[in-house]
């Protein structure tokens, strides 16, 4: 069974940073691509961003481009959302996401989602 159970989430000033971790266990972590989802009050759930399996490729939503930085540490089984120039509008729980088989960017596994919260 696939856990991902994220961290990081936090108050923050607009034009300040936070990152988020997501602890993956369950499977071989290094063989899936990995991404990041909000959902803020009121809206459906977004793209954020996405990594591949091996880390070398990213996409990310056009609102976070430039700002978000997406990565991964094979190693330690973890993917981290680097967010800085937060704004208000960036308000959401972020939610950390699994492929469900390897070249596949098609979401099975979802984290319990953290809080982030960017005061104007």
């Amino acid at each position: 069974q696939v856990q991902l159970v994220e961290s990081g989430g936090g108050l923050v000033q607009a034009g300040g940073s936070l990152r988020l971790s997501c602890a993956a266990s369950g499977r071989t972590f290094s063989s899936y691509a990995m991404g990041w989802f909000r959902q803020a009050p009121g809206k459906e759930r977004e793209f954020v961003a996405a990594i591949s399996w091996s880390g070398g490729s990213t996409y990310y939503a056009d609102s976070v481009k430039g700002r978000f930085t997406i990565s991964r540490d094979n190693a330690k089984n973890t993917v981290y959302l680097q967010m800085n120039s937060l704004k208000p509008e960036d308000t959401a729980v972020y939610y950390c996401a699994a492929a469900g088989s390897p070249s596949s960017y098609e979401y099975d596994y979802w984290g319990q989602g953290t809080q982030v919260t960017v005061s104007s």
